[in-house]
């Protein structure tokens, strides 16, 4: 689903219980939509936020006249997302935007009712956010990404980079579902190129910092990050330690990587 698709899809979940903006009732002010979005905190989401409100401006969705948004960031703590996904449904939201899998899936846990939009959540289907693709089913709808596949091409775009790099070291958010095909992918990867993957869970940024410091004792050619870990403080590390670093989305690249 492209940007404008996404921004479609919440302002359709939206419309059933609202109106849209160039609508009129008769003596009657019209009701304010209310978005509701859910995010982890471990990347930056401002730059998400940003575009989003953007891309609901120009649709016709002002703040303050005909749409109100909630948001909610655990702010990297993933045990908080249930917490937070229940506090928008007792606000009545008209719907969920949830970036990333962890919060899909807290929103999802939260309600059966309310729409849910997700947005660069990967594997869906296998992380049971959706039925399939064609026919999610549900109250879940939004943004399938390919994270997982271009994982394994960063396999390959490090070899074609750094021709002598065998040893390839992937940071997984432990935390986030999505962990296991990304994994898988990247071994796919490693095995078309011949090259050895060693595995590192990340639960905490305490567990961040420890893994890159590890790095001066056993140094690898090139570190994979996956997208729902911090980003920005992983680029930065990365840059300390001197090791080449990559992830699939461009704001890594943006932050430092």
């Amino acid at each position: 689903m492209k940007r404008r698709e996404f921004m479609l899809a919440v302002a359709a979940a939206a419309a059933p219980l609202s109106v849209w903006p160039r609508a009129t009732r008769a003596q009657q002010p019209p009701k304010v939509a209310v978005v509701g979005a859910l995010v982890i905190g471990n990347t930056d989401p401002q730059q998400f936020w940003r575009e989003f409100r953007q891309g609901m401006r120009d649709l016709g969705y002002i703040k303050g006249q005909n749409i109100r948004y909630e948001f909610r960031s655990a702010h990297g703590q993933l045990n908080r997302l249930p917490e937070l996904a229940a506090e928008l449904v007792r606000l009545k939201v008209d719907v969920i935007v949830a970036w990333f899998t962890p919060a899909a899936q807290a929103a999802k846990q939260a309600t059966h009712e309310i729409p849910i939009v997700m947005a660069d959540t990967g594997d869906p289907i296998g992380t049971g956010l959706v039925a399939s693709l064609p026919r999610p089913g549900g109250n879940v709808t939004g943004i399938a990404s390919v994270t997982a596949e271009l994982a394994s091409k960063s396999v390959q775009l490090i070899r074609d980079m750094l021709p002598s790099a065998r040893r390839v070291t992937a940071l997984a958010n432990a935390t986030d579902p999505f962990a296991k095909p990304f994994l898988e992918q990247i071994q796919l990867g490693a095995e078309a190129t011949g090259t050895t993957i060693n595995v590192v869970r990340i639960s905490s940024n305490e567990e961040l910092e420890t893994a890159f410091a590890a790095m001066d004792k056993d140094r690898p050619d090139a570190v994979i990050v996956q997208p729902s870990l911090p980003s920005k403080r992983a680029a930065g590390l990365a840059l300390k330690q001197r090791v080449p670093a990559v992830s699939v989305p461009r704001w890594f690249a943006e932050e430092g990587g």
